[in-house]
């Protein structure tokens, strides 16, 4: 059923001194992958098939042998390992080796992977030989060519990780993908468009590359290209992707509609959000804060610093930050204090997520997505830029933007930083607590505010869709932190119908803080 490892290893061999990928006095070192004819490849060419696949009737992705990839559950696929001995480059000519990912129970569809040099392709044999799997793993029934779930950017053979055992990039399941940041942590993820998230009166749709185009690298940058296909829309990608501090891709996209889209979500980003220092359900949990990231940060085309932590609401909420031309947003993980979480999973190195436009984007919103969940295991928190104007069949987008993974925003914020959101009963300490009163306490740090001269208090700046205030004042946090201050009011409204919220910090008229924004849910 598979082929002999000495004839994929010289099909490898030709196939690559054919593509000026290695030089011939190495295919003696090259893996044992099998690949496919050569075909001319480049950008344009993916948009012009792009473009035309748009204009025909939707193909869903292929799904080999259903009877065998159904029965490979979430722990007979985690048994499935591909050789990183037989890893493309693992040799040569990269810096990066590229393993894959085997097709599963929850990552069924099939994904074409090629491998790029020069203008020539050639597509990556599927073969179970490339896997290190059980003797009696049902994965060895399937046939030579039913693909892979996805890839995986393994860290140099140079550097000072192991690379058979760290990567640093990963696509899989429908657009998804996701990278470490300087902290060596996966955490949240981005994929490559959001179509119709959280529509009352429409299923969201989850377009998947359907075709992977690895190469070439160059120093510390791997480019990869893909072809995205769902039925309301088609896309080519190119990413180049910079293994640096953490990890920066330059995204370029075209997009084409073959259907009206309700909310075209841009750079989607998505994230897991349980609980933190804000609110808890009494003993929901060991662990004082469970999320992958904390709050939604914005840098807004009038040059706004903005900071909305998010919250694990009551039902699904949707909220809009009205903009024109964006300099970037960002979902982020601040907080980074292991004793805030207490686990091993090491949610305090999770990285953050930085989306900065390229080129003139116009006016929209960042939309951000908020779902209630009981677990950690799902991911309940999407953010992405919504063009304004409807989205219409036949429409084309053409986009540029950089994605930062790292454990901070890629651009100092000259102000301070709101780094806690906290909440309790209302009143004051020796006094009856009146009822439906909430006390609201903001951590802001910062440069600006280690600047205030002794004896002077910032000043809360507060607004409110709706409601009072009472009980307004800043103090020093006493913890001997330059620069570490807290802004604490009462907040009282009526009815249970979700409150924006909006405070910063001001002193002699200028502004020493970033601008909190909070959607309080009354309870």
């Amino acid at each position: 059923m598979s082929s002999h490892p000495d004839r994929r290893r010289v099909l490898c061999a030709a196939a690559l001194v054919a593509l000026g990928g290695w030089p011939a006095s190495a295919t003696a070192e090259t893996p044992g992958l099998t690949l496919g004819a050569p075909f001319p490849f480049s950008f344009d060419r993916l948009k012009a098939l792009a473009r035309e696949r748009a204009a025909r009737p939707y193909e869903p992705p292929r799904r080999p042998s259903p009877d065998i990839v159904s029965r490979l559950d979430y722990e007979a696929w985690g048994d499935i390992r591909f050789d990183a001995e037989t890893a493309l480059f693992a040799k040569g000519p990269g810096r990066f080796p590229v393993t894959f990912f085997h097709l599963g129970k929850f990552f069924p569809k099939s994904v074409e992977m090629n491998v790029v040099a020069g203008d020539i392709a050639h597509t990556i044999i599927y073969d179970h030989d490339n896997f290190r799997m059980p003797p009696e793993s049902l994965a060895r029934h399937l046939p030579d060519g039913a693909g892979f779930a996805g890839f995986r950017l393994q860290e140099p053979r140079d550097g000072a990780l192991d690379w058979r055992r760290n990567d640093w990039v990963a696509f899989l399941g429908a657009s998804y993908f996701r990278a470490i940041g300087d902290l060596f942590q996966y955490g949240l993820s981005a994929r490559g468009i959001a179509l119709d998230t959280a529509m009352a009166d429409r299923p969201e749709e989850f377009p998947d590359f359907t075709r992977i185009y690895i190469g070439p690298e160059s120093g510390d940058q791997v480019t990869v290209h893909a072809l995205l296909e769902g039925p309301s829309i088609t896309g080519a990608y190119r990413f180049v992707m910079t293994r640096d501090a953490g990890v920066t891709m330059e995204i370029e996209t075209s997009l084409y509609l073959r259907r009206d889209i309700a909310r075209f979500g841009i750079a989607p980003l998505t994230s897991m959000y349980w609980f933190s220092e804000t609110r808890k359900p009494t003993a929901i949990d060991w662990r004082p804060e469970v999320h992958d990231s904390d709050g939604l940060a914005m840098w807004s085309g009038t040059g706004e610093r903005l900071w909305r932590p998010l919250n694990n609401p009551p039902r699904t909420m949707a909220s809009a930050f009205i903009d024109d031309n964006p300099r970037g947003f960002g979902l982020m993980q601040r907080d980074r204090i292991f004793d805030h979480y207490g686990d091993g999973v090491f949610y305090d190195r999770r990285p953050s997520l930085w989306v900065e436009p390229l080129g003139d984007w116009g006016k929209g919103a960042v939309q951000l997505i908020e779902i209630p969940t009981d677990d950690e295991i799902h991911d309940n928190i999407v953010a992405f830029w919504v063009p304004a104007g409807a989205a219409k069949a036949g429409d084309e987008h053409h986009l540029r933007y950089r994605l930062y993974w790292q454990k901070d925003e890629p651009n100092s914020v000259p102000l301070g930083r709101c780094i806690a959101t906290r909440m309790g009963n209302g009143g004051q300490p020796g006094q009856a607590r009146p009822k439906g009163v909430r006390k609201f306490m903001l951590e802001f740090a910062g440069e600006p505010l280690a600047q205030i001269p002794f004896g002077v208090r910032p000043e809360p700046v507060l607004t409110a869709s709706r409601g009072r205030f009472s009980y307004i004042f800043s103090e020093p946090v006493p913890d001997g932190v330059p620069g570490h201050w807290r802004a604490q009011f009462d907040f009282s409204v009526e009815g249970d119908g979700p409150v924006d919220l909006r405070c910063y910090l001001r002193a002699g008229g200028a502004v020493l803080t970033e601008t909190w924004l909070y959607q309080y849910h009354p309870f």
